[in-house]
């Protein structure tokens, strides 16, 4: 339920919208999913696919405007609190402190003579661990002419940041490149950036098995596929012709560059295979939130017990519960499982008197 409540709300605020509604109805409808938000007892579950579609929204440019983004999270902030909205909020200031740097950046590499990163416009979003959906970055050959400008980036923004790391999130990346195809035929793609290491190397030669293309590219065999996929998979814009034309892929597989390709539009955007969430992804995603969970009832006990002293188990389990509700209904075996972490690392300790009470350790 969580998860469809926010796919349906990232239909309504993503760009490219059927329903072409206005300000006022979409207005009503964000009034309407909360109406339905309240009866959600599990709302930690919600903000972990909220905050991933979210991240979608404004890295890919798809959010049908700022405006409609803030309110839809004061109305979650007004429901739950700030603590809930903290990191959502820390996105959108990620994304504003990330285009004065790559103002800044641009101003920087303008005034060197000769311009490092020339015919390449590039823009980097920096983004902070703790606010983004964590992702482990996957392996991807970047091309040469992407990888300079990388480290000219990144020699720039540490120059200035110190103390920072800086970890390329290349398939979170897209980018335009013009392509020329039979005919002196012109034609600029909007691609994923592992896409563009693909492409870029049929500067080279025409054809390449699928063994040669996860060599050079260094993408893992899954990734690799949906994104041929996306490059030979729909007619209207097959960059990449497969041989033999069957889904299942094989080593030996061949992919040539399609030459005779022909579109009316001069921008060609190729939109990502959108593959479900695999089994593997969805225990991983619970994982986190039982995770997640166990420190925000070890914060709620000690917050409790700092504030009383003293306390018998039943009027713990029913304070931190309280505490909670706003996000999640927590198991009281799991609440005396955190009681029993704590006292093993010395923040509580159990009364020499009464074996159900518990008293707080300065």
């Amino acid at each position: 339920m969580q998860e469809f409540i926010s796919l349906f709300i990232d239909e309504k605020l993503r760009k490219g919208n059927k329903a072409n509604v206005n300000e006022e109805e979409t207005e009503a409808v964000l009034d309407s999913v909360m109406i339905l938000f309240r009866f959600i007892s599990e709302k930690d579950i919600f903000e972990k696919y909220y905050k991933q579609h979210l991240a979608k929204r404004l890295l890919l440019n798809r959010s049908v405007s700022d405006d409609a983004e803030k309110n839809m999270i004061a109305k979650l902030k007004s429901e739950c609190g700030y603590q809930f909205t903290s990191k959502l909020e820390g996105m959108f200031q990620d994304m504003k402190s990330s285009s004065q740097a790559i103002e800044g950046f641009k101003q920087h590499v303008g005034a060197m003579t000769p311009n490092p990163i020339k015919g390449v416009d590039l823009n980097v979003h920096v983004l902070t661990s703790g606010f983004w959906p964590t992702q482990v970055p996957g392996k991807c050959q970047l091309p040469a002419e992407i990888t300079k400008c990388c480290d000219v980036f990144q020699k720039y923004y540490l120059s200035s940041h110190t103390g920072r790391r800086l970890t390329w999130q290349t398939n979170m990346g897209s980018g335009d490149m013009r392509a020329v195809f039979e005919g002196n035929k012109r034609k600029e793609l909007s691609v994923a950036t592992p896409q563009i290491c693909i492409l870029l190397l049929y500067n080279m030669k025409d054809t390449y098995t699928f063994a040669e293309l996860h060599k050079l590219t260094a993408l893992n065999p899954n990734d690799l596929k949906r994104n041929l996929l996306t490059l030979c998979a729909n007619p209207k814009c097959r960059i990449i012709t497969k041989s033999p034309q069957v889904k299942k892929f094989t080593a030996d597989d061949t992919f040539s560059f399609n030459a005779k390709f022909r579109s009316k539009l001069f921008r060609v955007k190729l939109s990502q295979v959108v593959q479900r969430e695999t089994t593997e992804e969805r225990t991983h995603t619970q994982s986190k939130i039982e995770e997640d969970r166990k420190f925000m009832i070890e914060a709620a006990i000690v917050r409790v017990m700092k504030a009383r002293k003293s306390m018998q188990h039943a009027q713990l389990v029913a304070e931190v519960s309280r505490q909670l509700s706003s996000r999640f209904r927590p198991n009281p075996v799991m609440i005396k499982k955190r009681v029993e972490s704590l006292i093993e690392r010395e923040y509580l300790e159990r009364s020499a008197d009464d074996r159900k009470v518990y008293n707080y350790l300065a």
